[in-house]
């Protein structure tokens, strides 16, 4: 089986799942416990978030547990939106978002926010002149990914930064679930407020995440209970996912130069074969993260594509796990530019560090044979 799905999740590493195994079995005392099993669990948990925040070089307090990016992104939102509800009822996202933050911006429209949509160009990027004019008097908020999951294009977050220096209460959040370990990601350095993470995205369990806020910064918390996290975030803290999580961030960013490049090298070669082909379009954009190739066959649906491929064992997705079954969100590609029909065509390759020559040879091998058999078909 060849896995080109890794945007939607990856397979969790060995030594990650050894690691959590063992913390399960050992460590299971509740950390906010006053026993003995309670300090230990604590103080590992109080380890695992320094190794992140080491590795982020940020501050351990400015590091937050959570279950995903799901959660981060709701908290991001939604919890500016409670805590600064009486400055202001203005948000400004982007079209392109993941269905965790448009879902989330839609509830709050509900209630009577404002939410503004910048566009996008053919590259997916947004125009700055665009989002510098819809900032108003009451907008609390910026929501802006870091990398879109379906095309990998990349947004100027030093340039929007630069933009919202002069609005220091703005919150700036980032989506960054596809961008850690793919792309340099300056928390310290930056004007971002909030960035969110997903463990399962970097080969740790699933179930686990983080957000990083900035210190300084409030966010209203979303679950309420037993005061874990500070009062952030309560409820009893996933000790082994915690622990397996910062050694997965630990094992991503060890020689990440190397796996960027040679994720690069894996990419570069998929789209020079694609492009060749004459029927096909290649949607990802130049400039993009080096871990997704997006791309469509003329007249062919997506999941035409998809099922073909894993007839010969071989895993892509036509666009996010979290929208493609239910079609609850726009393809990003018909908001760069593109018709219905090219995006009903979009078929995703997202790539691991883990992934090999051998497998893109084997893909371009399969792709050949479905290519001849479907480029006639009007």
């Amino acid at each position: 089986m060849i896995y080109f799905d890794n945007s939607a999740t990856t397979k969790i590493n060995d030594s990650v799942l050894e690691s959590y195994l063992e913390a399960s079995k050992r460590y299971y005392g509740n950390p906010t416990s006053l026993h003995v099993m309670g300090e230990e669990t604590s103080n590992l948990l109080k380890r695992s978030r320094a190794q992140v925040a080491e590795l982020l070089q940020v501050e351990s307090e400015e590091i937050v547990f959570t279950s995903g990016g799901t959660e981060g992104d709701n908290w991001a939102i939604k919890g500016t939106a409670i805590e600064k509800m009486a400055y202001g009822k203005h948000i400004i996202s982007t079209a392109i978002e993941h269905p965790a933050v448009i879902k989330s911006l839609e509830q709050l429209e509900q209630m009577g926010w404002e939410v503004t949509y910048l566009s996008v160009d053919e590259k997916g990027q947004i125009d700055l002149d665009e989002l510098k004019q819809a900032i108003r008097k009451d907008t609390v908020l910026v929501s802006i990914m870091a990398v879109n999951n379906e095309m990998g294009s990349i947004q100027p977050l030093r340039k929007i930064g630069e933009i919202l220096e002069t609005y220091p209460s703005i919150h700036f959040h980032v989506d960054a679930v596809q961008a850690v370990g793919k792309i340099d990601l300056d928390l310290a350095g930056s004007r971002i407020d909030i960035a969110v993470f997903s463990g399962h995205k970097f080969h740790a369990p699933k179930g686990t995440g983080f957000i990083y806020l900035k210190k300084g910064r409030k966010l209203a918390p979303l679950m309420s209970g037993g005061g874990q996290e500070k009062g952030k975030r309560s409820g009893t803290e996933n000790v082994p996912g915690n622990i397996a999580m910062a050694k997965a961030l630990r094992l991503l960013l060890e020689d990440v130069t190397a796996k960027r490049k040679r994720l690069s090298e894996l990419k570069n070669e998929l789209t020079d074969y694609l492009k060749k082909l004459e029927k096909v379009t290649i949607f990802t954009p130049d400039g993009s993260a080096p871990h997704i190739v997006c791309f469509g066959m003329n007249r062919i649906r997506g999941e035409v594509i998809v099922h073909a491929l894993e007839k010969h064992g071989i895993i892509v997705s036509t666009t996010s796990a979290c929208s493609s079954r239910r079609k609850t969100k726009t393809p990003t590609v018909l908001d760069m530019g593109y018709t219905k029909e090219e995006a009903e065509s979009a078929v995703r390759i997202s790539l691991s560090h883990l992934n090999t020559n051998d497998e893109v040879q084997e893909f371009k091998d399969q792709f050949n044979l479905i290519y001849q058999q479907l480029k006639d078909i009007n």
